[in-house]
């Protein structure tokens, strides 16, 4: 299966960033593109979005100023399945593609990925107060995953704080 290609540009005001992508969304072609994946009604509950998108519709998010990449490239069952050296390697390239496409706002969908990528074990939700690529703003999120036990409202309120960043 191949990888899900990124939704990238210059002058972003948001990246957001996954672990990598489901089998689904592989097959698809998508990001977000699991039914019980809840990131579509996320962003739009949390006013960062004007309407629920589709993830057949990801492209077209550029457009309001947000990318899409994720830390690991193939897409798999679970994050059990990524090893030691995709996350490695993943992580080079993720900061890679940060410094190069500088957005104003990194956010990591999950606190699992900005552990990856920080290498930091204590994180909160939120802005970090110390960023991995200077001048970056770096935000974590919750998964959006439906497998998150985490109330809906809790999360949404989150995200709202990005929300309320960007506006």
């Amino acid at each position: 299966m191949q990888a899900i290609p990124d939704h990238l540009d210059y002058g972003l005001s948001v990246i957001f960033i996954g672990f990598n992508p489901s089998v689904r969304s592989g097959e698809l072609g998508h990001h977000y593109a699991n039914p019980r994946n809840n990131f579509w009604r996320i962003l739009h509950k949390a006013q960062i979005t004007p309407r629920v998108y589709k993830a057949s519709e990801d492209h077209d998010l550029l457009k309001l100023g947000y990318g899409f990449t994720n830390i690991v490239e193939r897409p798999t069952r679970g994050i059990d399945d990524i090893t030691r050296e995709e996350y490695a390697n993943g992580r080079e390239i993720l900061r890679g593609k940060l410094k190069e496409y500088r957005p104003d706002i990194a956010c990591f969908v999950g606190k699992g990925v900005y552990t990856q990528y920080s290498q930091r074990s204590k994180v909160k939700w939120g802005f970090q107060e110390e960023s991995v690529v200077e001048g970056l703003h770096e935000f974590v999120a919750p998964s959006s995953s439906g497998l998150v036990r985490m109330p809906m409202d809790e999360i949404v309120e989150i995200y709202r704080q990005l929300s309320d960043f960007i506006a």
